[in-house]
């Protein structure tokens, strides 16, 4: 194979038995971003033959859906079986035989298991002319954080360029364009323009981590890059959207360090590079033109630019999306819950009511005698505020037999967290009855400050199904709180307003299991807690580290990482929740439960 180099336009043909077409002066790309649900081969299949049919009503060349789009993300152990590999190549076949040669094309990611070498690759496919006109495999596999990539796919070699209507397409997925490696071979093997297919998931500051790593591909290659990211909850995960297309910078350009986030830059519509930015957290598609340059490259033409989401704004849709998918794809009528007029179940039911609807959202008041009127009156007001069903079942009768059951064998022993557990375990026990009775998954309300000291009871108010603010720390709940009473985010189902009573903003955080509790009476103020357990965390950093950077008393930090490692046990048994920091508990901490290393032992 040689290349020659045409006057005009500076076109690139390519001789490999025989003359292909010369490039295009344009091809138009449908970018879309897209929910698949994992192991439904079928319904993704049909939603991938619906983006063809979009594309043709549009006239463009080629569609560009996500990564292992048509097995969904991620299928994990799935992919060790054979049968769902063959299943999986099957429907890519099926799928690449409803395309023709004049329609567009498809790019999409699958499990593809080698016959040769009987192993699996993540992979991505060219579906064209009623074949797999072409195959690349993920060459670097991520096992870090949620990712563990290596233990059930193999990787591929660095991929070579892909010809696509006289343009040579460098096809990456997801990591394969984080590292430079895969993206320098494909341009010093003559590709023309970067497709980046993803399933990269949410978390906080992922999007701004996103853009720079493209833009420092683009920077190395010169070449204009689609980046199409995945849609949807899946357990934990989150995936936000957000794809967008950038153009190298021209020498009229002011550079924008790739080092600077966008969300620390000016208003991105301003953007020279930005050609396109679909938006985050909804399904989404745009039509791009790419096309040749006067100096014989390629370049997009500007697109449509979607607004950026605030943090907080985004940490809310991410908690929407993640309970709306769980629930719509395990296939629950709607949810439940314990309102006991506290800050973090008031938040939980105003979650559920975006994601789902006031008439899908049930909330129970338990009350027993240590709990104060204002609170009785505080989760009504909620409920109310936000349309949703609501009843009253008291707890005195059940928990007093309890009591009353267990005296013979507690003796004369004082009372302690025992009997505010029963408290806890009756009401997580009629809550599980009216789930399995009418068919409405549990969600539990318990905060990231909470599970990550074991401030919660196993088999009471831990239980169920889901928990939204699993990964959210107690002081991030109020600023969510006072941001949802501001504004009703882009895609919630629940009404506008002042949803959550200002007095819950305002009382001191209790359980109410004693007279006059306080969280404070057993934790530091969430203030400092959430500070030290941040670092001890997110930043994986030491005791004498975190007590130095936050000038704390040492002792202090020690007993906070002692509660977090002491409470491992109740993690694991702990409901799946949204993943929203960059170290989640589950699938990005695993620390043993039975050990003895504590630091700073005196």
């Amino acid at each position: 194979m040689f290349y020659l180099l045409a006057s005009f336009g500076f076109t690139l043909l390519i001789l490999k038995a025989g003359w292909q077409t010369p490039m295009t002066r344009e091809l138009k790309i449908l970018a879309m971003q897209s929910d698949p649900l994992v192991g439904d081969l079928a319904g993704n299949a049909a939603k991938a033959r619906a983006a063809l049919q979009k594309a043709a009503q549009a006239g463009a060349d080629l569609v560009v859906l996500p990564e292992l789009f048509i097995a969904g993300y991620p299928p994990e152990d799935l992919v060790l079986r054979q049968g769902f590999l063959r299943a999986c190549r099957a429907e890519m076949e099926a799928l690449a035989a409803t395309t023709s040669e004049q329609g567009p094309a498809l790019i999409i990611g699958a499990p593809w298991l080698d016959d040769d070498a009987g192993k699996a690759h993540n992979s991505v496919l060219l579906l064209h002319a009623g074949k797999v006109a072409a195959i690349r495999h993920k060459h670097e596999l991520p096992n870090y954080g949620v990712f563990d990539e290596k233990r059930v796919f193999a990787p591929g070699p660095l991929p070579e360029p892909v010809d696509f209507r006289g343009v040579r397409l460098g096809l990456c997925v997801c990591e394969d364009a984080w590292l430079p490696s895969v993206c320098t071979h494909l341009r010093q093997r003559g590709a023309q323009a970067l497709v980046v297919i993803n399933g990269s998931p949410f978390e906080i500051g992922k999007q701004g981590q996103r853009k720079r790593q493209m833009r420092a591909r683009v920077a190395e290659t010169s070449l204009p890059l689609l980046y199409v990211n995945m849609i949807g909850g899946q357990d934990e995960l989150v995936f936000d959207g957000g794809s967008f297309a950038l153009n190298p910078l021209s020498a009229d350009n002011a550079p924008i360090p790739p080092e600077i986030p966008p969300e620390e830059q000016a208003d991105e519509h301003a953007a020279p590079d930005v050609a396109l930015r679909l938006p985050r957290f909804e399904t989404a598609n745009a039509l791009l033109t790419l096309r040749e340059t006067e100096d014989g490259g390629l370049r997009f033409d500007r697109g449509d630019i979607a607004e950026r989401p605030g943090e907080l704004e985004a940490i809310w849709r991410a908690c929407v999306l993640g309970v709306r998918d769980y629930v719509e794809k395990n296939r629950f009528e709607g949810v439940i819950l314990g309102l006991s007029g506290g800050i973090d179940s008031a938040l939980v039911a105003a979650i559920a009511t975006d994601a789902l609807g006031p008439e899908r959202v049930h909330c129970v008041m338990l009350p027993f005698r240590y709990t104060s009127p204002e609170s009785i009156e505080d989760a009504a007001e909620t409920a109310r505020r936000l349309g949703v069903q609501y009843d009253i079942v008291p707890i005195n009768q059940p928990v007093e037999s309890f009591f009353s059951t267990l005296s013979p064998l507690f003796g004369n022993l004082p009372p302690d967290t025992t009997e505010e557990n029963i408290q806890s375990r009756t009401r997580g026990v009629i809550l599980m009855a009216l789930s399995n009775k009418k068919g409405w998954m549990l969600l539990s309300t318990g905060n990231k400050s909470e599970m990550a000291v074991g401030y919660a009871t196993l088999y009471g108010d831990m239980n169920g199904g889901f928990n939204p603010l699993k990964d959210i720390y107690k002081t991030t709940v109020y600023r969510l709180a006072e941001m949802r009473n501001e504004q009703r985010p882009p895609g919630c189902l629940g009404p506008e307003g002042t949803v959550i009573p200002e007095r819950i903003l305002l009382k001191p955080p209790s359980a109410e299991l004693r007279p006059d509790q306080k969280d404070e009476d057993s934790l530091p103020p969430y203030e400092i807690l959430d500070a030290i357990l941040h670092q001890l965390i997110e930043e994986r950093r030491s005791v004498p580290q975190t007590a130095e950077r936050l000038d704390i008393d040492e002792a202090l930090v020690a007993r906070v990482q002692n509660m977090l490692f002491v409470a491992e046990y109740k993690r694991r048994q702990a409901p799946p929740g949204v993943k929203i920091t960059a170290v989640s508990f589950g699938r990005d901490w695993r620390y043993p439960i039975t050990h003895a290393w504590r630091e700073n032992r005196k």
